[in-house]
């Protein structure tokens, strides 16, 4: 797998990036540790070498099955990690990481970020200067490589970059949902920060797997996802179906046909999750697709009859 650079930084990235929240079970259904283990290595085995995660993802639970499963292949990987909005006071952040640190089993952080912006989900506004002291401190100690943020609009990341190299931005950025393109995007550009697009496949729904009736188990967090309720579920069936047709003649599933336009935007990287091994496999297997100039201008045009109805809200919940 051709890999790339992470912003200005010397780390080089996978085009592909095994995301773990599932790993963490909470808010999920129907995860467990030994396919989630077993995802982790068949992602390694295929080429993919840039995996995240975050401190909030069960409370450690992610970081811990992570850093176990990684920690004999530690120097061939690049490991992300985030701290998470009640935890950005200077030594908050301090103590986050090395809890960070302990639970993967290594003495680095390749990538650190700053997970929502200060005040999210009540917590205390506490100011970017302060926050960001404190990573650039992690940095100057060798205990991270590179400072990120994520779910930040540009102005956030324009006030967190006077006080630090910021090399990159994880914003939600799928077909079904595209808020970053008229924020940030332009912007992290212009600087050379790398976008890690998080649910990509817009949380399975550009998998096809979700009929017109699906229902989720108690517990799944993404009945809250916008895009699964009834104003906008209608459109994405119909989307779907315009776009299997595609995925069809490329001889790809439609997960992949959704992975491969998302990596083929400039200055772009995807974050996908896995329940087990074979999906893994599937997500790895996109870094080698290249669709033609047509497709992707179909892929595009087909996406905005989700995104054009949609509002301006950059959260992807109802929470």
């Amino acid at each position: 797998m051709e890999l790339r650079s992470l912003g200005n930084s010397e780390i080089k990235i996978s085009p592909i990036i095994m995301g773990t929240w599932q790993t963490g079970k909470e808010m999920w259904v129907g995860i467990d540790d030994n396919e989630s283990i077993r995802a982790i290595k068949a992602a390694y085995d295929s080429g993919i070498t840039t995996f995240d995660t975050a401190e909030v993802y069960g409370n450690g639970h992610s970081e811990k099955i992570l850093g176990n499963t990684l920690r004999d292949v530690r120097d061939k990987v690049v490991i992300a990690t985030k701290v998470f909005s009640n935890h950005l006071k200077y030594e908050q952040v301090i103590n986050a990481c090395h809890r960070s640190l302990k639970n993967l089993k290594t003495d680095f952080i390749d990538l650190y970020q700053i997970h929502w912006p200060p005040g999210s989900f009540g917590s205390e506004k506490v100011p970017l200067e302060e926050t960001m002291r404190a990573m650039t401190y992690l940095m100057t100690q060798g205990k991270i490589r590179s400072i990120g943020v994520s779910n930040f609009s540009q102005a956030l990341i324009e006030e967190a970059a006077r006080y630090g190299r910021i090399d990159s931005l994880q914003p939600p950025y799928s077909l079904f949902w595209r808020m970053v393109e008229t924020d940030a995007m332009p912007y992290c550009l212009k600087n050379n920060i790398t976008i890690l697009a998080y649910s990509p496949m817009a949380q399975g729904l550009l998998t096809g797997k979700f009929g017109p009736n699906h229902k989720f188990a108690k517990g799944d967090h993404r009945f809250r996802n916008k895009l699964f309720q009834p104003s906008n579920y209608n459109r994405v069936q119909m989307a779907l179906d315009n776009l299997l047709p595609i995925a069809n003649a490329n001889n790809i599933t439609l997960g992949q046909l959704a992975l491969a336009w998302i990596i083929s935007q400039e200055g772009v990287c995807a974050i996908a999750g896995a329940r087990n091994a074979e999906q893994s496999t599937q997500n790895a297997e996109t870094a080698s697709i290249h669709l033609s100039g047509h497709d992707l201008a179909e892929i595009n045009r087909i996406g905005k009859m989700v995104t054009d109805h949609l509002d301006d809200d950059p959260v992807m919940w109802d929470w």
